[in-house]
């Protein structure tokens, strides 16, 4: 089967893992029949080459896109700017994945698989038959099963993972919640779209979280609270928030 398809990743110091990562995504665009094209989205946050590096990959392999975004404000910015960018595209599907070797490209073919059997969403789940965690501290890995148990009882999800980051969608899908104006400016964007989705047509996709991520900062936390009680109080007001398909 033939996929139309983008994927966006956001990129901030990453020159040591780069060329592994491009050769593991590049290996598994290459396995995949259609077209493709990815969206690198470099801003200031990022201090090494990085840019020079995606630059520079971008005149070798035209799949690859560089977006230079020094306006963003967080890595919030940082992804719905890729997704704009692709949305200008004709694209059937938009994936959204991390590029510190955290996400395994080799789940791709899976998300465009179930994606294209009618599923509007595709989020990926450490935390299901078939998911993993490897080599992450057991505190970030408390952070993120605490997280989606607070998540699901305050918010009436019912998802397995609700932090992950490696997500897709119909490129319908992705314009709607691109356009909503997210609350989110760290960690909890992934929480959020996941809620205001909740009544699409999902599946959850088995993946290997297989590489550590940075700290999370108290400033990024506080935020994840912030936004999650201010959907929560909406919820017992009757008004909870809702994007369809």
């Amino acid at each position: 089967m033939k996929y139309n398809f983008a994927v966006i990743s956001p990129l901030a110091n990453e020159a040591d893992t780069f060329d592994v990562f491009v050769q593991k995504l590049g290996a598994s665009l290459d396995q995949i029949e259609g077209t493709a094209n990815v969206f690198f989205v470099v801003d200031n946050a990022s201090k090494d080459n990085t840019l020079e590096l995606c630059r520079e990959l971008s005149k070798k392999d035209s799949r690859f896109v560089t977006v230079w975004a020094p306006e963003n404000r967080n890595v919030v910015d940082a992804y719905l700017r890729g997704y704009r960018e692709a949305l200008k595209g004709d694209f059937d599907y938009i994936l959204e994945m991390d590029a510190g070797l955290s996400h395994d490209p080799n789940a791709i073919p899976m998300f465009l698989r179930v994606l294209s059997e009618g599923h509007s969403c595709a989020f990926g789940s450490r935390f299901i038959n078939g998911g993993s965690i490897y080599n992450s501290n057991w505190k970030r890995a408390f952070l993120s099963r605490s997280g989606t148990i607070l998540a699901n009882v305050l918010l009436g999800t019912k998802m397995r993972d609700m932090t992950s980051g490696y997500m897709g969608f119909h490129s319908g899908v992705a314009a709607k919640f691109v356009e909503y104006g997210l609350l989110s400016k760290a960690h909890f964007y992934q929480t959020e779209v996941r809620y205001l989705l909740r009544q699409s047509r999902y599946i959850e996709v088995p993946i290997h979280y297989i590489a550590p991520s940075p700290r999370v900062s108290r400033k990024a936390i506080y935020n994840s609270f912030a936004v999650l009680f201010h959907y929560f109080f909406l919820r017992l007001k009757g008004r909870a928030a809702l994007l369809s398909e």
